[in-house]
């Protein structure tokens, strides 16, 4: 008797171990804010939740038992009980903190990314303050809390596997263009295109096709297309100012919507991490493809470029200095402060080298087609029949890092297959690329860590519910475009600020439509113009501002004084950014076909340049130039 009652017991408590229930809740809650508790192996499912004076039904979702909006309605450590037939089956304790502290975390990278004008110190700074929240703010916290932000947020943003992919694809990429501007092959390509430049609007019209063209990296394309061309336009008695804002209007537009740049790695990085707890079906590389055609600024600069070359029309300082330039043959300011350090060591080839067209397309190329292959090879299956299957359930993190390997190796076996580098050379031009991205890919760590810690402290809960029943679905794509714009003209970082706001603003905006029963797909573009907003936004920003990376590298490469280009460049770019407002981002958001905007845009953009142009006559070519 007495064995069998011990093997009774025993099997009672196996029983009991098997059937113990697993518990999963935020790691802190907002105090007043309702919050979601699952339970698995929960037995029966007559169990009840108790916080404070109230007590929540469960429901039963995926095999899991759920309880929903779950509120502790004081600040400080909760107790939470689950209870079947009024007894309590577990206990819990859970730290609340108030909402407004959940915003600490971006609010804190963005102020002292204005303060400082430096982003990584910034973005860190945000890490600390979310980690620090979670000790509850204690003073021992403080220190502690930026320790375990490091080991913590930012380790696991460089451990995560997709983080890597992106962090190895855009390294290759980098590479990339350092192999083929050392060997000569992009050199090649702008000599072959400048040599029908014979007038300054074809000089003009070179140096925009050449920013187009050289899409890969928007930093060499700043280098490589103002030194090539500043030559061939400064013969041309275009002005250093016209050539400076060419130069930097077809650099970054043209990177952040090139499929394939040193770009895309990064900003499908910000906006996986942004999106990752949203439950969304399209995968980071399907929203950034469906957010192109939102890119109104970009892309209606690019044209805006063109129309101004196309009609020899010029406004505002830029026409002084063009008509300058024209009558003068002086294509600086007479107290035009220039710096003469503006030629990249790492981006020219050696003297004497030749210069072979085949040492640049072949690895673009290989780039190109084998993304395409990748994304067809990893997203083909039976299910998949229409192009747009395949591409939005391929795997784009393999596709990419294949293509950007092979782009890589094709570089090299160029190089030292024609015995223009040696292997050695051609590893150190390698390297020279990848540290371009160095502080880039450090932006981005920290802004993949800054979303982790968005997502632990419930920032976007805190917004949704202080301003999801007051902002109107419609206006969030306009709203998000002037703050990415007003933090990158701050901080002169379209990157950092694309870091910064997109774990902030993409999921307010997806719980505002959530909110308002809009996240079904014919409310899509709301979402997709959002996306949009925070990188067009970036990239405006940054055109404004004198600080701005790309602003000061253009003015260099094109031997041009930075406040000269600065001043010429703003009354276009705030036209386009006018334009981009209110003709698309704000009348898209509520409902406008996204073709719309370019139809309408480009008539008043031209309108607006034949009212305050003025011709930028006459036209010389081949004039002797004194700068």
């Amino acid at each position: 008797m007495n064995l069998y009652k011990c093997l009774c017991i025993t099997l009672f408590f196996l029983s009991s171990a098997s059937q113990a229930i697993e518990i999963e809740h935020p790691e802190i809650a907002l105090t007043g804010i309702g919050f979601d508790i699952s339970v698995t192996d929960f037995g029966e499912s007559d169990l009840m939740l108790k916080s404070g004076d109230r007590r929540y039904p469960g429901e039963v979702v995926d095999d899991k038992l759920v309880f929903k909006d779950v509120i502790i309605p004081e600040s400080g450590t909760a107790s939470l009980a689950l209870e079947r037939n009024g007894q309590t089956v577990e206990q819990m304790e859970m730290r609340s903190v108030p909402g407004w502290t959940s915003i600490l975390p971006p609010l804190v990278a963005i102020a002292l990314a204005l303060i400082s004008r430096s982003v990584i110190p910034a973005l860190f700074a945000g890490v600390w303050v979310g980690a620090w929240s979670l000790t509850g703010f204690s003073l021992q916290g403080l220190f502690t809390s930026m320790l375990g932000s490091f080991q913590r947020f930012v380790a696991q943003a460089v451990a995560d596997p997709d983080h890597v992919t992106i962090m190895l694809f855009t390294f290759m990429i980098g590479g990339m263009v350092g192999v083929v501007s050392r060997n000569g092959g992009v050199h090649a390509l702008v000599a072959k295109i400048v040599l029908w430049a014979k007038s300054p609007r074809r000089g003009q019209f070179t140096t925009w096709l050449l920013g187009t063209v050289i899409f890969f990296d928007d930093y060499a394309n700043t280098l490589i297309v103002g030194n090539t061309a500043r030559p061939v336009t400064d013969s041309l008695r275009v002005s250093r100012e016209k050539l400076a804002y060419i130069v930097d209007s077809t650099a970054a537009p043209v990177a952040t919507v090139a499929v394939v740049t040193t770009w895309v790695g990064f900003q499908i990085g910000v906006i996986k991490d942004s999106v990752a707890s949203l439950g969304l079906e399209q995968t980071a590389f399907e929203l950034f493809l469906l957010s192109i055609p939102y890119n109104f600024y970009p892309l209606l600069a690019i044209f805006f470029v063109l129309a101004i070359i196309w009609s020899r029309l010029d406004f505002g300082p830029m026409y002084h200095a063009e008509k300058r330039a024209r009558e003068t043959g002086q294509v600086t300011a007479p107290d035009a402060q220039v710096s003469d350090d503006a030629n990249d060591p790492a981006l020219q080839p050696e003297e004497g080298i030749p210069l072979r067209l085949i040492n640049v397309l072949l690895p673009v190329l290989v780039l190109v087609g084998s993304v395409f292959v990748g994304l067809i090879y990893t997203g083909s299956s039976p299910d998949n029949e229409s192009a747009w299957d395949i591409i939005k359930n391929a795997d784009s993190y393999q596709a990419l890092m294949w293509a950007s390997l092979l782009a890589v190796v094709t570089a090299m076996l160029l190089s030292v297959g024609q015995r223009i580098l040696t292997l050695n050379e051609a590893i150190e031009a390698w390297y020279a690329g990848v540290k371009f991205m160095f502080f880039g890919l450090i932006v981005l760590v920290l802004a993949w860590a800054l979303s982790s810690v968005a997502e632990v402290v419930h920032t976007a809960d805190f917004l949704v519910s202080v301003l999801g029943d007051k902002i109107d679905p419609g206006l969030l794509p306009m709203m998000i475009f002037v703050l990415a714009a007003m933090v990158a003209f701050a901080t002169g970082s379209s990157w950092g600020a694309m870091g910064i706001l997109s774990p902030l603003v993409l999921p307010l905006t997806w719980a505002v439509l959530g909110n308002t029963d809009m996240q079904g797909a014919e409310h899509m573009h709301i979402f997709y113009s959002s996306v949009a907003s925070v990188l067009a936004g970036a990239v405006w920003g940054d055109h404004c501002s004198p600080i701005a990376d790309t602003t000061i590298l253009s003015s260099l490469a094109s031997g041009c004084d930075l406040i000269d280009h600065v001043k010429t460049q703003l009354p276009y770019a705030l036209l386009v950014g006018l334009v981009g407002i209110f003709l698309g981002s704000l009348p898209v958001g509520f409902g406008l076909p996204v073709w719309v905007p370019y139809v309408l845009g480009a008539p008043i953009l031209l309108g607006v340049l034949f009212l305050l142009g003025k011709p930028t006559e006459p036209e010389l070519t081949g004039a002797k130039v004194n700068s």
